[in-house]
């Protein structure tokens, strides 16, 4: 545990760190996300895409878009889309997952979006904001590539303001992902990553507040899973 905390301390040491998770369990991402969210993660997926309010040709680009669910949803409402992830593994996964017009993948950075900056109508991200090396400056590319007016969307873990639910929330998560990654890797740090970067994620609120400080209006917070989850929502000024 004491490596993993450690890992993921600075900035310098997280980048590298989640490039190697993300690495050794993107063949196992699909089944983690829905034993993790008791099987509501395609659900929770779908709202994301609602609350995206794309509208038929308009230009998406979904972050971290790890194996495409939330890619896939944008496009089945008429969107063009971009899927980037930092993991060649998932990209891989998710082009041989795609069934249908309207999406392409790409390997990237969403610290250093590869795009002009007003390019996109709609950004969205699941699961992407909580791994990021640093939050701000992935708001901030985010900010530049969306149009004026709009919309960003973020599905993540939120943290729990209550100190004794947070304690309770992430020792159960420690637990959970203890046994799978020994189960499933060999190696109990595996998952125990989701609750240790929960623990230095401002949560949704934070998130929300942090936008609007960057360049976003209108940012508010939906509460899913009881507040244990949220999407966050908010639009380019």
């Amino acid at each position: 545990m004491g490596g993993l905390r450690a890992s993921l301390s600075t900035p310098q040491s997280k980048g590298p760190y989640v490039r190697r998770l993300f690495a050794t369990i993107a063949d196992r991402y699909d089944f983690i996300t829905v034993f993790l969210s008791f099987g509501r993660d395609a659900a929770w997926k779908r709202r994301a895409a609602d609350l995206a309010g794309v509208r038929s040709g308009g230009s998406a680009l979904d972050l971290a878009c790890g194996t495409g669910d939330i890619a896939f949803e944008l496009a089945r409402r008429g969107a063009r889309v971009t899927g980037l992830d930092i993991t060649p593994r998932m990209v891989q996964l998710a082009r041989a997952k795609a069934t249908q017009a309207g999406t392409a993948f790409m390997v990237g950075d969403m610290m250093a979006l590869p795009f002009a900056a007003e390019r996109f109508d709609v950004v969205t991200t699941g699961y992407g904001l909580r791994n990021v090396p640093e939050l701000a400056p992935a708001i901030d590319e985010i900010h530049r590539v969306l149009r004026p007016g709009g919309v960003l969307v973020s599905l993540d873990f939120n943290r729990p303001a209550n100190g004794f639910v947070r304690a309770v929330y992430l020792t159960y998560l420690t637990i959970v992902g203890s046994a799978l990654g020994f189960v499933l890797h060999g190696d109990p740090d595996t998952y125990r990553y989701i609750p240790e970067s929960i623990r230095r994620y401002p949560g949704a609120h934070g998130v929300a507040a942090l936008l609007e400080t960057h360049g976003f209006t209108d940012s508010r917070v939906v509460p899913i899973l009881g507040g244990f989850m949220a999407i966050n929502v908010a639009t380019k000024r």
